[in-house]
């Protein structure tokens, strides 16, 4: 009898000391829970079953899909069926044309998250102070927009192309104009190639690393590929310099360009006719060596190609651009107009070239960026939606839809150095997310198929996403 007392005891205060446990037992707190979401990683290309837990704006903790009832959160969702990635990066942007295009500039900033644009690297203009101010406030949660990575004004030489330009003459200019430009501060350094000289070019890529800073542009013609991955290059935008470091007579036609008996236009057939495989082979190699990134632009070149064929008067976003910024889109369009059918021609074959090189260039292993080229002058290549068309562009061209989008944010972020906190999705990155409806792994043309978007603190359902596209309407 008293063994049984003891034993009826002994599992009363057992089970009173599992549920006093249980109940002490804190739950995890979370500001947003999703649920059972197909993440895809764009290390491996696996995709996987989690849930994600937001809390102040970042990944906190990533469970294996069976975490209900661990945890509260002010907001849960379901992402079943739904599949994730880091929020897309456009990796070349402008914001330009003056203070009377200020306004239309700060409308693409809810254009780009309408699209599941999360970051941008604005690639330099003129509208230095407006663009840091936005980039401020999306920072503080004051305003909706991508986080903004920025070049400020780009270097060239004397009376540059594009207004806002710093110009450089010499070491005192180019010294000077790197000063202005961490006193902003900036996130890169953008050079130009319209007006500055290679020795200044060169110099001024050289001046930059010595102060850590990362480096990006075009190229002037009158230096080689090669001397300009040697003066420390981290990014090249655009394919027109890749392909005159993949010429066997690269130094031939350089000199020709120096003593100017050509001009940037007329070199670009003797360039493509002289490409060499060996040449490009060693040309690749030494870019992945040195940790070069390429931006290709292919499909504002695609675009820009076809504008004698290809009627865009009806295009839908004609609808957020506003008259000024579709007023600067006649410059492009009149050269079309007054074009002669060699340079149409000329023009789409190098445009089908450019498709090859970018094949090329990912077989090889160099890092490639998705930068559309959007904003004020660049004809009908819009915020937004072009960095899907760029990503199809790279697809349609051979690279798969895996390696397309890692040059979004998984190659953005490491091009900028910021890959600690951005570019895939794990605990302690910054909670910027895409959900799509459909699998972008399958056919790249998911990546339009957007059925959420995260930023950081801020979710924007399908509801909210039309919202911020129909008060971007301009009337």
């Amino acid at each position: 009898m008293m063994t049984t007392r003891i034993f009826t005891i002994f599992t009363f205060l057992l089970v009173l000391f599992i549920l006093m446990g249980c109940q002490s037992e804190e739950k995890e707190s979370y500001d947003i829970a999703i649920l059972n979401g197909q993440v895809i990683d764009l290390e491996s290309g696996k995709v996987e079953e989690k849930d994600i837990f937001i809390f102040e704006g970042s990944i906190t903790k990533i469970g294996n899909a069976d975490s209900v009832g661990k945890f509260e959160s002010k907001q849960t969702i379901d992402a079943s069926g739904k599949f994730l990635l880091p929020g897309f990066w456009d990796n070349h942007v402008h914001f330009r044309g003056g203070d009377s295009l200020v306004k239309s500039n700060k409308n693409f900033l809810k254009l780009f998250i309408a699209n599941g644009i999360t970051t941008v690297r604005d690639a330099g203009g003129d509208l230095t102070g407006p663009v840091t101010q936005w980039k401020s406030e999306i920072e503080n949660g004051h305003l909706i927009g991508p986080t903004i990575f920025t070049s400020g004004p780009k270097i060239d030489g004397p009376n540059a192309t594009w207004a806002g330009s710093l110009e450089v003459e010499n070491d005192i200019d180019i010294n000077n104009a790197l000063d202005v430009l961490q006193r902003i501060p900036v996130d890169y350094v953008k050079l130009y190639d319209s007006r500055i000289s290679g020795k200044n070019y060169l110099n001024t890529i050289a001046e930059a690393e010595k102060r850590g800073l990362i480096t990006s542009g075009h190229m002037p013609f009158s230096v080689t590929l090669e001397e300009t991955i040697a003066a420390g290059i981290d990014g090249i935008e655009h394919l027109y310099y890749i392909m005159k470091g993949c010429s066997a007579d690269e130094r031939e036609i350089t000199q020709k360009l120096v003593d100017g008996e050509i001009g940037f236009w007329d070199a670009m057939p003797l360039l493509r006719k002289s490409y060499s495989d060996s040449t490009a082979s060693k040309t690749f190699q030494y870019l992945k060596n040195n940790g070069v990134f390429v931006t290709p632009t292919l499909h504002i070149g695609k675009t820009l190609s076809y504008l004698d064929e290809v009627d865009h008067s009806n295009d839908p976003y004609l609808d957020y651009m506003g008259k000024g910024i579709i007023k600067t889109y006649k410059g492009r369009i009149n050269r079309v107009k007054n074009a002669t059918s060699k340079t149409l021609q000329d023009r789409k074959e190098l445009d089908t070239f450019f498709g090859t090189l970018a094949k090329s260039l990912n077989d090889a292993g160099v890092a490639l960026l998705a930068g559309s080229d959007s904003g004020a002058y660049n004809s009908y290549t819009y915020p937004g939606m072009s960095l899907h068309k760029e990503l199809q562009e790279m697809v349609v061209n051979g690279i798969s839809p895996l390696n397309a989008l890692r040059t979004s944010a998984y190659n953005g972020a490491k091009f900028l150095k910021q890959d600690a906190a951005y570019g895939h999705i794990e605990a302690g990155k910054i909670a910027d997310l895409v959900l799509l409806d459909a699998n972008p792994l399958e056919n790249i043309k998911n990546t339009e198929s957007i059925y959420m978007v995260i930023k950081e603190k801020s979710v924007f359902d399908k509801n909210k996403l039309q919202e911020l596209l129909d008060s971007t309407i301009v009337k």
